[in-house]
């Protein structure tokens, strides 16, 4: 199973970006999915995520500005983020908790896309 994550890139502040993450593999079913982001000499934080029942949580610094959505069919989980800041610029890391095949079993685990930059400037 992987995640790969695009859609970022350099914008102005109060511009947009949409980012994608799609999820490849034998998988057989993605429970919770979300975004992190790690700023330079920071630890990595929660932006957004769905969690069970379709219930989305978001970080208060982004609440109002940004929307996490996903498409089940395709595998794919987005972040749509408007109104951008200077200070959302950060590597943007997707994570989905997947039940996938294995021979015999299923497995259930955390993964990590590979991180898209997004840069803010003001």
């Amino acid at each position: 199973v992987q995640l790969q994550a695009s859609g970022g890139g350099l914008v102005q502040a109060g511009g947009s970006l949409r980012l994608s993450c799609v999820a490849s593999g034998r998988i057989f079913s993605i429970d919770a999915v979300g975004w992190y982001r790690q700023a330079p000499g920071k630890e990595r934080e929660l932006v957004a995520a769905i969690i069970s029942g379709g219930i989305t949580n978001y970080a208060h610094s982004v609440k109002g500005r940004f929307t996490i959505s996903r498409d089940n069919a395709k595998n794919m989980v987005y972040l749509q983020m408007t109104s951008l800041k200077p200070e959302d610029t950060a590597v943007y890391y997707c994570n989905a908790r997947i039940t996938s095949y294995e021979v015999t079993r299923l497995v259930t685990d955390d993964y990590w896309g590979q991180g898209t930059l997004v840069t803010v400037s003001s």
